[in-house]
């Protein structure tokens, strides 16, 4: 696989024995590259109509896609006028050669859009739960995927959060909840806020939950200087490496985070030969 330049990186201690998983996160604006801030007005037709460069920036984002093993994403269409009426959270899944792809719809404005997260994974959930985040204006949310043997499993949490502080406050106590009730987990995303935001501490005072380098720029992206995307570990997941993709297709830079689980957390591999194989979950 490709990408359109150098990681922009930090390496942790060399971890222990153990399973090793690539996360990444990605806000994909929808397919819209966007690389000045004159475009947020400029190209903003291109949010509620259909566009020739779409695919092809999401096809470019395929392509480092399909370096990792779980990919969370945010801003994505499952199909309407906008999008030429395809579901971008499979779109990205066949192009990258994931073999699970599972999306949520958090906003319906019919044929118009279809706001929603998206997984993709080269390994099989044992469950998936989708949650709707709190909000005086609804439509965030958040898709919780348990790994793994499920009296231990691999749980993993992919939230974008809203752009109110007050709101993402109280999504963020919500998510508190769900995280304390498992040992080994992540949580993912775009959070619209900096570890040092007073709502973080919220999520950092009440879970287990660490961010192992939090000076990892990802917006916006043509001149990232605010870390408003997260991949947060409990301890007990060893942290190899933690990185930002140089590659604007969005005006959000892809996150990435390489963990490595217990010894007696193993997740099993998937073989597949062909695209045929894919299926959503």
């Amino acid at each position: 696989m490709s990408q359109d330049a150098g990681p922009i990186e930090q390496r942790l201690p060399s971890p222990g024995a153990g399973q090793r998983l690539r996360l990444l996160s990605y806000n994909v604006q929808v397919g819209i590259a966007t690389a000045r801030a004159h475009e947020y007005l400029t190209a903003s037709w291109k949010h509620v109509l259909p566009h020739s460069e779409r695919l092809r920036n999401l096809d470019r984002t395929a392509d480092i896609l399909g370096d990792f093993d779980i990919v969370g994403l945010q801003e994505l269409d499952a199909g309407s006028l906008r999008s030429g009426f395809i579901n971008l959270t499979e779109y990205l899944a066949l192009r990258a050669g994931f073999p699970y792809w599972h999306h949520q719809v958090n906003r319906r404005l019919g044929k118009l859009a279809q706001h929603a997260n998206g997984l993709l994974s080269r390994y099989k959930p044992t469950e998936i739960v989708e949650y709707s985040l709190p909000g005086f204006i609804k439509g965030r949310g958040a898709i919780m995927a348990s790994y793994g043997p499920r009296e231990n499993p691999l749980v993993l949490f992919f939230i974008h959060l809203a752009l109110s502080q007050r709101a993402r406050a109280n999504q963020l106590a919500f998510i508190s909840e769900l995280v304390n009730e498992h040992k080994h987990v992540a949580l993912m995303g775009d959070l619209n806020c900096t570890p040092r935001a007073r709502e973080m501490d919220i999520l950092f005072k009440r879970t287990h939950l660490v961010e192992p380098l939090p000076e990892l720029h990802t917006f916006p992206s043509w001149c990232p200087i605010r870390n408003i995307d997260h991949i947060l570990v409990s301890p007990e997941l060893e942290v190899r490496e933690a990185r930002v993709l140089n590659h604007i297709c969005s005006d959000h830079l892809p996150i990435s985070t390489e963990i490595v689980l217990p010894p007696d957390l193993i997740l099993p591999e998937y073989v597949y030969d062909s695209l045929e194989d894919e299926s959503p979950l």
